[in-house]
């Protein structure tokens, strides 16, 4: 059989580096799903991973993008299937990463004929896939349009899209088109940049650096491969370093001068650190709200950033350099003095440790059931030392981004610029493919996990034994309430909890995840909670905690406006249904930061609960290999019914 577009495309793809494809099939693409099955069975990639839903298709290619560095590429077919994969793409666009989306199209015949399943896809991709949309018309077409929309993905890191019409598919390839005028002749090659600025710009930012006596640093994404960088530059400098949720990895979290989060996530010693300090030093940061950063005139700046469209957007830096942050840093680190005063790092440092104190305290605070940040503060010691972490949106990356210490070695990520629901299960799932060894922690609201981690619950059941390592921990923090989105009409609009808008409908998730095969428990009483981890993280198989927490402990911002003070009081004026429940556990943590080393606020009971943990059940799971030639998605569907013993649920259906 002769190679066909859809063949020469694979071909290509896979050239271009490309291990895996995610996505779902329809008609539009048959061409394509077909070349991916001939080159499975000639022991070819790339594979193809097959999800439950586009959607989750394309937050898997940003997350596999985010935790290996390399392209993702998403597949979907034409009209809903192609539709379906723009919130995902968008998350890659905002935070981004270099993503490349094939969607079917109805054959050219067709086209503007009002024909089934018609989208006009160049205008619906044209925000999305900005830098390079391009629908292939003919074969000939096809190398130079694969070429272009993964180089230019690469390049300025974005999402790029290939429109590939189902006639086109099926035609007879042209790997290399005729040499006459109207055709183009691609090529992958190796591609080299200048990364590092010149020696002037550099020592006009070290001067600065020099010459500031309270030296702040904030760091983001772009940071993420210059941790000892930045870190021997905090150090020469005596800074503190504040971290964007996107960096959270970039340093770990138990050195006493990195002060955390910045931000309405962030910590009170990011907010003193900012507000206090006299220059300023963003790496690889893009964060957006400058009411968290120094007042305009109070600090020099100097930002370094890949990309020379977003130097001195947030602040208006003195110096700005363009490059990769690991090597500007590493060009800048001769020409920087070590502070000999170093009463800056002491407070700064003093700020963190009683920090830590108040977190512990505020975590321990009773609740009820149970106090959303001790779920956190008890995971927090218990990370494993290579594991992956993923956070949804919602209250949840709010503990995530305060509770949780990041450790050298481990990689953390979330939907920041989209701060899109629904992120974390296929973020967890495309950190399982892209790394089967290590443990990898989903961490999801109860909203997020109705929104689309029930379907993606499905394909952990499906895939798990195929991994070098089994364990993947879905923590559901099930409150019955979408609570952020309450939080945030109490303290910034002022009015009560809307009834009509914020329940979370009930439902087992426990329970769901051992129909799966999984395993299950249901913790709702705060003595389980450690054990719970302890128990998850030691499983033979991926497991589902669903931990019943209070929705009426607060995540206050680090420093309380007089706005929102006002607009919380009017909230409870109002007949909110919980005042008097939010009152008192606001009422707790304020007591809690203001006496860290005080066990108990006045009135506070210990409880008497004894914890409700099942013991662990389950036998030993054997994990068959794969047939030979067998890819990532190729395996048959287990039965749930014939899962091995788990973790009873606790307490019934939810």
């Amino acid at each position: 059989m002769s190679k066909t577009v859809a063949d020469h495309l694979v071909e290509r793809m896979r050239q271009w580096k490309a291990v895996r494809v995610f996505g779902y099939p329809g008609d539009g693409i048959n061409g394509v799903i077909g070349a991916l099955e001939r080159a499975r069975n000639e022991g070819e990639g790339p594979a193809f991973v097959q999800t439950r839903h586009e959607e989750l298709a394309a937050f898997m290619a940003c997350a596999h993008a985010k935790f290996t560095g390399e392209v993702g590429v998403c597949l979907a077919t034409s009209g809903p299937g192609a539709i379906h994969l723009l919130n995902g793409l968008y998350d890659a666009k905002l935070d981004h990463q270099p993503v490349v989306a094939i969607v079917g199209q109805q054959a050219r015949s067709a086209l503007g004929g009002e024909y089934q399943q018609e989208v006009d896809l160049a205008a619906l991709f044209k925000d999305v896939a900005a830098e390079f949309c391009q629908m292939v018309t003919v074969p000939a077409q096809l190398r130079h349009v694969v070429d272009r929309a993964f180089r230019i993905a690469i390049d300025q890191r974005t999402v790029t899209c290939i429109i590939l019409p189902t006639d086109v598919q099926t035609l007879p390839a042209v790997p290399e088109p005729p040499r006459e005028h109207g055709t183009l002749h691609s090529g992958i090659g190796r591609t080299a940049r200048a990364e590092v600025p010149g020696g002037a710009d550099l020592a006009a930012a070290a001067t600065v650096l020099n010459q500031g006596q309270r030296v702040a640093i904030l760091v983001g994404a772009g940071a993420l491969q210059a941790g000892d960088e930045v870190l021997e530059v905090a150090q020469l400098l005596g800074a503190g370093i504040a971290k964007a949720l996107l960096g959270k990895a970039v340093v770990p979290d138990d050195l006493p001068f990195v002060t955390g989060a910045i931000g309405l996530l962030g910590t009170e010693p990011s907010w003193d650190l900012m507000a206090h300090c006299d220059t300023l030093l963003m790496v690889g940061s893009n964060f957006p709200y400058a009411e968290f950063l120094p007042k305009e005139g109070q600090a020099r700046g100097v930002q370094i950033d890949i990309d020379g469209r977003r130097l001195a957007l947030r602040y208006p830096m003195e110096v700005n350099l363009v490059g990769d942050s690991a090597r500007v840093l590493r060009a800048l680190l001769p020409l920087l003095d070590r502070k000999a005063d170093r009463r800056w790092r002491e407070r700064v440092e003093r700020n963190v440790a009683r920090w830590w104190q108040v977190l512990e305290q505020r975590a321990m605070v009773p609740a009820h059931p149970i106090n959303p940040q001790r779920v956190f503060w008890e995971l927090s010691p218990r990370l494993p030392d290579d594991c992956v972490l993923t956070c949804d949106s919602g209250s949840a990356a709010f503990w995530f981004a305060r509770d949780l210490k990041i450790r050298r070695g481990m990689l953390a990520s979330l939907s920041g610029g989209l701060a899109s629901m629904g992120n974390a299960l296929p973020y967890a799932l495309a950190a399982k493919h892209a790394h089967p060894g290590r443990p990898v922690i989903a961490l999801v609201g109860d909203g997020a996990m109705q929104m689309n981690g029930i379907n993606a619950l499905i394909t952990v059941a499906h895939s798990w034994r195929r991994w070098a390592n089994p364990r993947l921990v879905v923590m559901v923090l099930r409150n019955d309430d979408l609570n952020m989105v309450t939080w945030e009409q109490r303290a910034t609009e002022g009015e009560p909890r809307a009834g009509i808008s914020q329940f979370v409908p009930s439902f087992p998730y426990a329970d769901y995840a051992q129909l799966l095969g999984l395993i299950g428990m249901r913790i709702d009483a705060p003595e389980g909670v450690a054990a719970a981890w302890d128990a998850a993280l030691a499983a033979d198989r991926p497991v589902l905690l669903e931990m019943v927490v209070d929705p009426n402990v607060p995540p206050a911002p680090p420093h309380l406006t007089a706005h929102q003070l006002r607009a919380y009081g009017a909230a409870m004026l109002k007949g909110d249904r919980d005042a008097l429940a939010t009152v008192l556990a606001s009422a707790r943590q304020w007591w809690a930061s203001l006496f860290p080393n005080v066990a108990d606020a006045p009135g506070d009971k210990k409880s008497a609960e004894t914890p409700r943990l099942a013991p662990l059940t389950g036998a030993a799971v054997a994990h068959p290999p794969a047939e030979p030639g067998e890819d990532e998605s190729a395996a048959g569907e287990e039965d749930p019914g014939a899962a091995l013993d788990s973790f009873p649920s606790r307490g019934g259906p939810a």
